[in-house]
C-alpha cells in the first residue's frame, strides 16, 4: 500500500522504536519518527508482517509473528545504541508492552498511545467460532478527527488474526506486573476504537513510579496523525531526553 514502507534513520546512540497498529501500517507513525530524527535520535518503524498489503495476508499472521518483527528491530536498534525507548500506537502499544515485560531494564522507557488490552466489543466473545466462517468484518481505519487524514490501514477486521490479537492482551495481561519502565500514556477522551478502560486498567497494574498519563482533548484513535500530534512529538522529545540525561 502506498506510503507503508518502513521508515529507518541513524542518528545518535540513543535509539526509538516505534510501532503502529492492528491493520495499519508505518504510515500512521512516520511523521512521528521523522520528528524524532530531526532531534537526533536513531529511529525504526517497521511493517509489521501481513500489514500494509491486503487484509487477507493479516489471517495467515499471528501475534507472534508481529511480536518477532518489533523484537527483530529492538535487538538491532540495541545493538548499536546505548539505550532503546519503545513507542507505540493501539496494538503497537500492547507490543511495546510485551516488550517492556520480556525485556526489562534493556528498555529505557515506554510510550503509548491510545494502547489496547481488552476489548469491550459485544461481538468479541464469537470470534473463537465465526473467524471459521466469516473472514472479516467492516474495519476500524481512519479514526482520527483532523480531516484529509489517511493512517494507511485496512478497511476490513481479519477476524483469525482479530482472535490472535486477544491472546497477545492475554499475555500482557498475565506478565503486567513485570512493567517497571519509566511509562508516558497518551490517551484520547474520544476514542471510538480503543476504550478509556484500557489506559485505566494499564496505570493500574504496572509496577512503574515513573508514570505520566495526558489525555488527548482534540483527538480520535489514531491520535499520532490527528489535532494533538505535535503535543504527542513535543512531550514525547521531553520524555525521551528527560530519561537519556538520568540514565
Amino acid at each position: 500500500m502506498p506510503g507503508a514502507e518502513p521508515y529507518s534513520h541513524d542518528g545518535g546512540d540513543t535509539g526509538v522504536l516505534l510501532l503502529h497498529g492492528f491493520t495499519g501500517s508505518p504510515k500512521s507513525m512516520k511523521p512521528w519518527g521523522e520528528f524524532l530524527a530531526a532531534h537526533g535520535y536513531t529511529v525504526r518503524v517497521p511493517r509489521l508482517p501481513g500489514h500494509g498489503t491486503r487484509w487477507q495476508d493479516m489471517n495467515i499472521t499471528t501475534w507472534q509473528d508481529w511480536y518477532a518483527e518489533a523484537d527483530r528491530s529492538f535487538r538491532e536498534l540495541a545493538a548499536r545504541s546505548s539505550r532503546v525507548f519503545v513507542m507505540g500506537l493501539s496494538m503497537g502499544g500492547s507490543l511495546t508492552l510485551r516488550l517492556a515485560e520480556m525485556k526489562g531494564d534493556a528498555i529505557a522507557g515506554i510510550v503509548l498511545v491510545n494502547p489496547a488490552v481488552h476489548s469491550e466489543r459485544p461481538d468479541r466473545f464469537a470470534l473463537p467460532i465465526i473467524k471459521h466462517i466469516i473472514g472479516s468484518f467492516p474495519g476500524i481505519s481512519n479514526d482520527i478527527k483532523k480531516e484529509g487524514q489517511d493512517e494507511g490501514a485496512y478497511d476490513r477486521i481479519p477476524l483469525k488474526a482479530a482472535h490472535s490479537l486477544t491472546h497477545l492482551w492475554s499475555a500482557v495481561k498475565t506478565d503486567i506486573a513485570a512493567i517497571d519502565q519509566p511509562l508516558l500514556l497518551f490517551r484520547s477522551a474520544e476514542d471510538h476504537v480503543v476504550e478509556a478502560s484500557n489506559a485505566a486498567w494499564i496505570l493500574s497494574h504496572v509496577s512503574s513510579t515513573d508514570v505520566r498519563e495526558i489525555v488527548l482533548m482534540d483527538s480520535f484513535h489514531v491520535a499520532t496523525m490527528d489535532n494533538d500530534a505535535e503535543l504527542i512529538h513535543r512531550e514525547s522529545l521531553d520524555f525521551l531526553q528527560a530519561r537519556s540525561t538520568a540514565a
